[in-house]
Parts: structure tokens; C-alpha cells; sequence
């Protein structure tokens, strides 16, 4: 019991057997935990008529309603320390990140030394298909832009397929963890770095989703702009490290 695949789930009917089918194919024993936020469409049902092919592999947690993408991972990784995983990571339910990419972030972090892997469109190798032009400009101006009022080396900022190491989680105070959107993505890698862990970028090729509705929306896009700035003048006050009580 070493790795963990959290994937986090709002109507993704479409996808989930398919995405479950290509982890549990994997060399290298992965188990995955479904958190679902209450999808009208049956997803968690889905989940749950697939454990039985999947003994001690496959969980699901069900939350009653739309809590947000940061608030899942959390509870998600909380789950997988109280369980003592090792190597826990975030990976989107539409095949936009490769379930075969799995062994690479690993390999990064337990071979290379890597306190955190990110899958990075944006390091040479990586890239993105089916992508409008707009959308990539859009994507590329706002991880140069993070990278600026940051100061934080990570090319791909807001990726969301990642792997962390278990004292990464365990040092993380995740009360300081203010965004939950698509900006807790740069928060968690932006609160790794202060940390001083040693976070790898590894190339991936992120492919749109072909089936399902995408998440993303103005507000979404707005949290990021807005959230880095925030994310910036927070550092100055405060420690993303978790206190240990004596």
C-alpha cells in the first residue's frame, strides 16, 4: 500500500470505468480514491458497482454537494495519511492527464529524489493537443504571470496532475490553504516551494477532454488572476507549515 491516485469527480460518468480500467492496468500497484461531489449522474453509483473488481484498490468517499476542487484533494490527502500512504497524487477523471504518466511522476519522486512531481505542459517534451489558440495563450500568459509575482520556479504552475511525497502532506498546514478552485493548484505547489522541498517538472502531452463538460469558467479564471496576488501578500504573514504540538 504505497500509492495513492485521488481523483476528484463531479459528473464524469463518461469517463470514470475507463480512467479506473487504465490506473488498475498499471504496473506498480496503484489504488484510487473517488471523491464525488454529489453527481446527478450517478457517478459515485458507478464507482461503487466497480469496487467489487477492484477488492482493497478501488474506495470512494461521496461529499453532499459542489465543495470545491481544493477542498476534495484535502480531504483526499488527509484520507491517504491516515492510511500511510506514501506517494499520493492528483489526476483529473477526463483523460486529459495519461493514466500511463503515473509511473513517470513516481519515478520522479522515489528514483530521482523529487519531493514533488508536476506533470508540466510547459518544460520541453511537454505539450497540449486539441487546445484553441486563445486557450493556450490564455493558459501560457497565466502561468508567466504567476511565475512573476511569485517568484516560484515551476514553468506549469497550475498543472493538476501532481504527485507528493508523504512528508510533503504531512508538513503542509492545510488551514493556510485559502483557494478553493483551480487556484489551489499554484497555491499547494507555491506552499511546497517555501517549504524548501525539492519539486521536478516532467513533460506530459495534456489532451482536452473528449467526453464529459469542461469545469472551467470566468470565475474560475478571475480566482486565479485575483488569487495570486492574494496568494503573494498572504506569504508575507504567514507559515504554510504545520505546528507541531510538543
Amino acid at each position: 500500500m504505497d500509492k495513492l491516485v485521488v481523483i476528484p469527480t463531479y459528473n464524469e460518468k463518461e469517463n470514470i470505468s475507463r480512467i479506473l480500467e487504465a490506473v488498475f492496468s498499471l504496473e506498480g500497484d496503484f489504488h484510487v480514491l473517488v471523491i464525488d461531489d454529489n453527481s446527478p449522474d450517478g457517478t459515485a453509483d458507478l464507482v461503487k458497482s466497480l469496487q467489487p473488481a477492484y477488492p482493497g484498490r478501488l474506495f470512494i468517499e461521496e461529499r453532499k454537494g459542489k465543495l470545491g476542487l481544493g477542498t476534495a484533494y484535502i480531504h483526499g490527502f488527509l484520507w491517504a495519511l491516515d492510511r500511510g500512504y506514501g506517494y499520493i497524487f492528483e489526476m483529473d477523471a477526463d483523460f486529459s492527464h495519461n493514466p500511463a504518466d503515473l509511473i513517470r511522476l513516481y519515478k520522479a519522486c522515489h528514483d530521482d529524489g523529487a519531493d514533488l512531481a508536476v506533470g508540466s505542459r510547459y518544460v520541453k517534451g511537454g505539450g497540449v493537443i486539441n487546445w484553441p489558440r486563445n486557450r493556450i495563450a490564455l493558459s501560457k500568459g497565466a502561468s508567466l504571470y504567476t511565475r512573476i509575482i511569485t517568484w516560484m520556479p515551476v514553468k506549469d504552475p497550475t498543472a493538476g496532475f501532481v504527485c507528493y511525497t508523504k512528508k510533503v502532506l504531512e508538513t503542509i498546514n492545510f488551514n493556510q490553504i485559502r483557494f478553493v478552485g483551480y487556484a489551489f493548484q499554484i497555491e499547494m505547489k507555491f506552499a511546497a516551494w517555501k517549504l524548501g522541498f525539492k519539486i521536478k517538472e516532467v513533460p506530459i502531452i495534456f489532451q482536452d477532454r473528449t467526453e464529459g463538460v469542461s469545469k472551467m469558467n470566468k470565475g474560475i479564471v478571475k480566482e486565479g488572476i485575483l488569487g495570486v496576488l492574494k496568494l503573494r501578500w498572504h506569504s508575507l504573514f504567514t507559515s504554510y507549515r504545520k505546528r507541531i504540538k510538543n
